[in-house]
């Protein structure tokens, strides 16, 4: 048996001989290897090593063949640890009986899932290697390039793994960041395995439930919450980054996808921030990322003219021409490019592998305890609001003024999503209630300013939208009052 400890990377096929040029010359004195690799996946029709968190493979390579069984392991980050069981066998098919009996849960029938075997999907790619070695630390980089293929579909597979042979995990992140520096590359946290079954249709391509909190123990301590905060958000980024992937049939819901990676992504910086973790490097790696993401404003704004018609626009006789046009450029918006965009950006992944550096390195020990961190947080963030909240619409507030205090109360928002277990549910939910509103509502003063655009210099719709957006900031100063009156629930 051995544990794999690996940190896996994607990359664009544009990037390809960049990386392979770059790892040449890097590691110029290294052993290499170069190898083509034939796979299949087996599990049966329902499943059932899928359900045991197995993965089965036998792989081909230079006429001899490997069974291989990986049972259930953990990803911190992008440093994956999982067990390997290795076997050489002579067929095509693998031979369940052969890897060790201790490996199965109690009561698995193998006789019966062993019957029931078939190949799943493939995976065909070249396999670079590098095997590095410096000081006490081994390591072997393999840059693999080819396709998955299932059930009559296929998808590239661009891929860099670093295996630690011998070492610290540590080492497998300064040779990323390294690379990182100069060719774009991300965390990869879908496997081949979880690939292949969705590309064979036998995954869920469900989103994740959206987080009304994180999960912080009351009892946890700051130290402690900053690592579960810096985790789930880092896991989270990569499954909706994933999902944003697979979501070009479904523009509409695309836009919330790519809004809850920007509050995933926001959550990361903030919490670095709070932590005085954020170097200034960090800083403006996160503020392109940022800046790359201001489209997601866009894309929420015409969701909500395509999908709120007669809350929006009421009875006017162009309603429906509206809809159509915002649904027509959602429909012109591909999340694949988008994304494609992201990750030829170095700023991507170096913050990615910051955040995975962070992870590993020892926590700065809080003076406060974490109740005290996080009151003293919801306090500052609540103040910060008050500091931006525009005048009254009435004494010449514009909607841009409420459009600034958006992103601002987003922050503010995320330190209430971060540390809401600490509190009452009850009293938090009653506290931010008007907040949310506040915040729904430049939403839809966003619409309005994007309606006004898109419609160009028609008197009589700009100005009905002028009186649209008025009564909205007068409602708004309502939802402000409201929030004001409300005891702050980290004060009680």
């Amino acid at each position: 048996m051995e544990a794999e400890i690996e940190l896996k990377l994607f990359f664009l096929p544009e990037y390809k001989d960049s990386l392979i040029q770059a790892l040449n010359n890097r590691f110029s004195h290294s052993i290499r290897d170069d190898a083509q690799l034939s796979n299949g996946y087996f599990d049966t029709p329902d499943m059932q090593l899928r359900q045991w968190d197995m993965g089965l493979r036998v792989r081909g390579r230079n006429g001899k063949r490997e069974q291989t069984i990986k049972t259930a392991g953990k990803v911190v980050g992008g440093i994956h640890t999982r067990p390997e069981y290795n076997v050489d066998i002579e067929a095509d098919t693998p031979e369940l009986s052969l890897f060790p009996t201790h490996i199965w849960p109690e009561g698995a029938d193998l006789k019966a899932t062993q019957t029931h075997l078939a190949c799943i999907f493939n995976t065909d790619f070249r396999r670079l290697t590098w095997l590095v070695e410096e000081g006490n630390t081994r390591i072997e980089i393999a840059l693999d390039q080819g396709l998955i293929c299932a059930a009559g579909k296929e998808e590239p597979l661009c891929e860099l793994e670093f295996e630690l042979m011998a070492g610290e995990p540590m080492a497998l992140l300064e040779l990323a960041s390294e690379l990182a520096n100069t060719i774009p590359l991300r965390l990869g946290k879908a496997s081949k395995a979880q690939r292949g079954y969705r590309l064979a249709g036998m995954a869920s391509k469900a989103a994740p439930q959206a987080l009304e909190t994180i999960p912080i123990a009351p009892a946890a301590s700051a130290e402690e919450a900053l690592t579960t905060l810096l985790e789930t958000a880092l896991e989270r980024w990569q499954l909706l980054e994933d999902l944003l992937g697979q979501s070009v049939a479904d523009p509409n819901g695309s836009a919330s996808l790519w809004l809850r990676m920007r509050t995933c992504i926001g959550l990361l910086e903030a919490s670095c921030r709070q932590f005085t973790l954020l170097t200034p490097e960090l800083e403006t790696a996160f503020n392109d990322i940022r800046q790359a993401m201001g489209f997601v404003d866009e894309l929420i704004a015409l969701t909500f003219i395509a999908e709120n018609r007669d809350s929006l626009l009421g009875r006017r006789k162009d309603a429906l021409h509206w809809q159509q046009e915002a649904q027509a450029r959602l429909g012109a918006q591909v999340s694949t490019e988008r994304l494609q965009a992201l990750w030829r950006m170095p700023a991507y992944g170096q913050v990615q592998l910051a955040l995975v550096r962070l992870l590993m390195l020892p926590k700065p020990v809080a003076e406060k305890g974490l109740r005290q961190v996080a009151d003293a947080l919801q306090q500052a963030s609540w103040e910060t609001i008050q500091g931006l909240m525009p005048e009254p619409a009435a004494q010449g507030a514009s909607a841009r003024d409420f459009l600034r205090l958006g992103s601002a109360l987003d922050e503010a928002l995320l330190v209430g999503l971060a540390y809401g277990d600490l509190y009452s549910s009850d009293a938090r939910r009653q506290y931010r209630a008007p907040w949310q509103d506040l915040r729904r509502g430049i939403d839809t003063l966003r619409a309005y300013l994007l309606l006004g655009e898109l419609a160009g210099p028609v008197a009589e719709m700009q100005e009905w939208l002028d009186d649209k957006s008025l009564s909205l900031m007068h409602a708004l100063e309502q939802s402000h009052r409201s929030a004001l009156a409300q005891p702050p629930y980290w004060q009680s």
